[in-house]
């Protein structure tokens, strides 16, 4: 846990890469003294649960702060500070779709959405297969969130699918994703 007073809202939907988190958290807390707030999925929730040695406890005990995968009810006090940058990675096809089209019934989706008319600067980081990318709304979506102010970091640069069922998720651009994060915000130390 840092004691920066920057925040970093790292969002994760249920993709091979959402596995590698932790190592995430660290590089962002060490390399940029970020205070982060995970949020995920439902399902990307559920497999980390099932799936980390620690589950959602260690992911808690690594940033101070509760994991979130659903809206709080009204009235409830937000438990995060807000938010000075959004890191969505890994994106999948679903959660980019849905983000683009504004539906929001997942809470990671709602306040990716909702950053945009806030202006937190937020970068996203795809994790899609070749198949998926051949639909033509998968491009939409990726020119919609940039057109928006979204950083994505897809084609040369970032991202770059691999064929269906041969994810590698040991090669997912984490570095790059904090970089255009720094990048972002301006890449300075402490108050936003």
């Amino acid at each position: 846990m840092t004691s920066s007073s920057r925040t970093l809202y790292l969002f994760a939907s249920a993709a091979p890469p959402v596995f590698d988190l932790g190592r995430v958290i660290e590089m962002a807390q060490g390399d940029d003294g970020w205070n982060v707030c995970v949020g995920l999925t439902p399902t990307a929730a559920r497999w980390v649960a099932d799936g980390l040695d620690d589950g959602l406890d260690g992911l808690e005990a690594l940033t101070g702060h509760p994991v979130r995968s659903e809206y709080k009810l009204p009235g409830r006090p937000d438990v995060w500070p807000p938010a000075d940058a959004i890191l969505f990675a890994p994106a999948t096809f679903n959660s980019l779709n849905s983000w683009a089209l504004g539906l929001t019934s997942s809470f990671v989706v709602g306040v990716a959405a909702e950053a945009i008319g806030k202006n937190i600067p937020t970068v996203t980081v795809p994790c899609v297969n070749a198949a998926y990318v051949r639909h033509r709304q998968f491009d939409r979506s990726v020119a919609e969130l940039r057109e928006q102010g979204v950083v994505v970091l897809y084609g040369e640069g970032g991202f770059t699918p691999n064929p269906a069922g041969s994810g590698e998720p040991k090669g997912y651009p984490w570095g790059l994703a904090l970089e255009a994060v720094k990048g972002v915000v301006g890449g300075s130390r402490g108050g936003g």
